[in-house]
């Protein structure tokens, strides 16, 4: 689990650690890697169970992160399941973002997901067995006012996902991309911070779920081979509007898209109705104040 020492990440490995699995931790941060692994060993199902913790940058060093994967599995066996959960974020409007941080944006929740998966595909598809979960974010989904930077990186995901899952299921490897809502993890506490209000206010038409939740779901869908994973009816609806050419599990959940994109297109344009108007209420207020202060 790649950013498994904290939020989501944490929780998924938390969850499969409760299942029986031997986990790998991979985060910057070793200080927080080792307090996670002891919140972790606290679930554990057998005494043969194993909580390994690597600290590195995921998103710089290919050839670190490809080196770090073959030492986790010569010590604990081949990689059964790969979480990609390395991820950050930064809001605010397009002219306000530094123009790095869009690169780093992109290098941390792109490329922190290409390394790994790339270090552990070709065991996978010799193995004839593997799974591999990208976390993208329901802003992966749909743009949203302030995250110019963010959204691109997590959008790019899916394109990843759906290209390698056309290569890899001949071999009984499927990819899983998550799409959680606004989660209650310390990311999210951060990125609240500097948030501008338009994206708090439409932060505020859905609810934030609990990382437990989402991990639950998360691992669930993975286990199953399910290429879309969402939490929630909001997340259905996104996860079915959205649908568009990626893959899909069953039979079922095909026809569940085509009987519901036309009544949940219908729903998403009240949606982003709503997001406008809050954008434009938000650009009214601003310039009444400004002219307000102009005249004092």
């Amino acid at each position: 689990v790649t950013g498994g020492s904290s939020g989501i990440g944490k929780c998924i490995a938390i969850e499969c650690y409760k299942q029986g699995a031997f986990i790998t931790l991979i985060a910057r941060d070793e200080n927080k890697l080792l307090q996670t692994k002891k919140e972790i060993e606290k679930h554990y199902v057998t005494d043969k169970q194993v909580v390994l913790c690597i600290s590195v940058d995921v998103s710089k060093d290919y050839e670190q992160v490809e080196n770090v994967l073959k030492q986790a599995q010569e010590k604990l066996g081949p990689v059964d399941m790969l979480v990609n959960c390395a991820g950050t974020s930064v809001t605010g409007k397009f002219e306000d973002i530094e123009v790095n941080s869009f690169e780093r944006l992109m290098a941390v929740n792109y490329l922190g997901s290409v390394y790994p998966s790339r270090a552990v595909i070709a065991t996978m598809k010799e193995r004839r067995m593997g799974r591999i979960v990208f976390v993208s974010s329901q802003a992966g989904q749909l743009g949203l006012f302030g995250y110019t930077a963010y959204s691109p990186t997590k959008f790019a995901l899916r394109g990843l996902a759906e290209a390698l899952q056309m290569e890899v299921k001949p071999y009984n490897v499927y990819i899983t991309v998550a799409y959680p809502p606004d989660t209650d993890t310390p990311g999210f506490a951060e990125e609240s911070k500097t948030k501008p209000l338009e994206t708090k206010l439409i932060s505020e038409t859905s609810s934030v779920c609990q990382a437990e939740q989402v991990a639950r779901v998360i691992v669930k869908d993975a286990i199953q081979g399910n290429f879309n994973s969402s939490v929630g009816s909001d997340g259905y609806m996104l996860s079915i509007v959205t649908s568009g050419m990626s893959p899909v599990t069953s039979i079922t959940e095909g026809l569940q898209q085509v009987v519901c994109m036309g009544i949940f297109r219908i729903v998403g344009l009240f949606y982003l109705g709503s997001f406008d108007s809050i954008v434009r209420r938000c650009m009214m207020q601003r310039e009444k104040s400004e002219s307000a202060d102009k005249t004092e």
